[in-house]
């Protein structure tokens, strides 16, 4: 029941963060920091013991709980881990952990309540990289967002702007794809006898070529919004410059993330025709996207947007690399994904570092800092 601790342990330290949080703000901090290492040692644990766990669809796979959830419907509740949920899980939770600690003395209003959403939006995440039940995925997607949107409160000043802007995109696209969802569990209901939400069962499904396009840009514009991929990435730069720096860490460092994860794991595994067919258009949109996203940071005096229009410049390379169609391709995909969450997290946090410090994040007012902060200088080259 390995897999399911990966759950716990951010949903109690959730909990007990908000609970203990009303007597001393210390203690939210300190079981939040417990509950998220505790989170990243499971990890640790999966990857030296669980052997070689593959990186495509047919597996391998750690199989751990698969039990019947609303039965008639064909709903169970499904956990299972390959070697890419092994990565993303484990870059949640070490980024989850950073998060906290970078917001140890940022936070001084509601401590409490801050870290129980930032502890769910985890769990949230959590759920999206080990879910093998479509609906339990579409369940842990949609958990991810009202934490989320509540990170915001503790933002600055067009916060409630960003938040709503935020919630509309990713609500909306989350609605498409769960029709999407829906529509293969009814096709393949009707060539089977079977209705399940099971991914296994569901990989091969036959859909007719018109209504297979239709299924897959379900699924695809879900995880290009939350990538972003342009023309889905106007939320992107507010919310990532309104938000607190723990909360940014998480939207660009992981929570992207899932978008590039549904992409391999479910859009070219389930619709491989359609995707193939619509390979162009996605690789034009990537290209758009990384020259967009690199000549409007160009433009930028705001540090912290600068670094946020960046990212969608090398989100736009996960999209190139998944539908680039080769094996070496999709192994850059995860790589860049990886490595991107380490980096633009840690840019992110010294960028709230010298707010902090200085009161503004507006490049013109910020030369000359490699005399007075040596050392976050070489932190930051």
């Amino acid at each position: 029941m390995i897999l399911i601790w990966l759950l716990i342990a951010p949903a109690a330290g959730a909990i007990l963060a908000w609970l203990l949080g009303r007597w001393d703000p210390r203690w939210s901090r300190w079981v939040s920091l417990l509950a998220l290492a505790a989170q990243l040692a499971i990890v640790i644990y999966i990857g030296v013991h669980a052997g070689q766990l593959g990186l495509s669809p047919q597996g391998p796979w750690l199989e751990e709980l698969n039990v019947p959830w609303i039965p008639q419907t064909g709903i169970s509740f499904h956990l299972a881990m390959d070697g890419l949920s092994l990565l993303m899980v484990g870059l949640t939770a070490f980024l989850g952990l950073v998060s906290v600690v970078a917001s140890w003395n940022e936070i001084q209003d509601r401590v409490g309540f801050f870290h129980f959403n930032l502890l769910w939006v985890l769990f949230g995440i959590t759920g999206v990289f080990i879910a093998l039940d479509l609906f339990l995925f579409y369940y842990f997607w949609e958990m991810m967002l009202v934490p989320s949107y509540f990170l915001f409160y503790w933002g600055y000043e067009r916060r409630f702007y960003a938040a709503v802007k935020f919630f509309i995109f990713t609500q909306v696209s989350g609605l498409l794809m769960l029709l999407a969802i829906l529509g293969l569990v009814f096709v393949h209901g009707q060539s089977t006898g079977t209705f399940t939400f099971d991914y296994s069962q569901l990989l091969g499904t036959p859909v007719a070529a018109p209504l297979a396009s239709w299924l897959m840009l379900g699924f695809f514009i879900a995880f290009t919004v939350k990538l972003p991929v342009v023309p889905f990435h106007s939320w992107q730069p507010d919310a990532y410059t309104q938000s607190p720096t723990a909360a940014t860490v998480i939207l660009a460092g992981v929570m992207s993330k899932t978008g590039g994860y549904g992409l391999l794991r479910f859009v070219v595994p389930l619709f491989p025709g359609a995707a193939f067919g619509f390979a162009t258009f996605a690789l034009a949109l990537a290209v758009v996207g990384i020259l967009y996203g690199a000549l409007l940071a160009y433009g930028q005096k705001d540090l912290k947007r600068l670094v946020a229009y960046s990212s969608i410049g090398h989100m736009g390379f996960v999209l190139l690399g998944v539908f680039a169609w080769n094996e070496l391709a999709l192994q850059g995909v995860v790589m860049t994904m990886v490595a991107h969450g380490i980096t633009t997290g840690a840019l992110f946090i010294l960028v709230g570092q010298l707010q902090e410090r200085t009161g503004t994040r507006d490049m013109t007012r910020l030369g000359g800092l490699w005399a007075t902060v040596p050392r976050m200088s070489g932190v930051t080259l």
